[in-house]
């Protein structure tokens, strides 16, 4: 499975968006799977939540919303080897109080350069979704023009 993420990783180089989501259920080794990556490339894998939350805990409540695309935009170009980053635990991202779209966020990153991230919900009837249906984190998106890998 490593041997066809990284293969996947190449491939997506020439693409306009080079975002790969890792799909699967919790505990399917997404975490994993990123961490085996982060070593064979010699790049780390981002905790999202915590880096990100770093910077945002300096700024006061009623303002992070305006600061987190920038702050999202800084740790992923600080943490960006050789044109790629692994981003896991984004689950920070879909927090309301943001107002982030985050598939946008991360989509918009995988112009600049290869994305490799963790999707923290489901994937089922083509259709990626975060939190279930009346959760306030709820979102759902179609999967145009998305790359997908399952690790189930």
């Amino acid at each position: 499975m490593l041997e066809a993420l990284d293969q996947r990783v190449e491939d997506v180089a020439t693409l306009n968006t080079k975002l790969i989501l890792l799909i699967g259920p919790p505990r399917s080794g997404k975490s994993r799977l990123l961490n085996a990556l982060g070593e064979r490339r010699q790049l780390g894998v981002v905790n999202v939540g915590a880096a990100l939350g770093r910077l945002l805990l300096e700024i006061p409540g009623s303002r992070r919303h305006a600061h987190a695309v920038e702050s999202f935009k800084d740790v992923a170009a600080a943490n960006a080897v050789n044109g790629l980053v692994l981003l896991d635990n984004v689950e920070l991202l879909f927090d309301r109080s943001l107002r982030l779209n985050p598939l946008d966020l991360l989509k918009r990153q995988a112009h600049v350069r290869r994305v490799v991230a963790a999707w923290p919900g489901e994937f089922a009837g083509g259709r990626l979704t975060y939190a279930t249906m009346g959760h306030p984190e709820y979102q759902d998106y179609g999967i145009d023009g998305l790359v997908l890998f399952k690790t189930n």
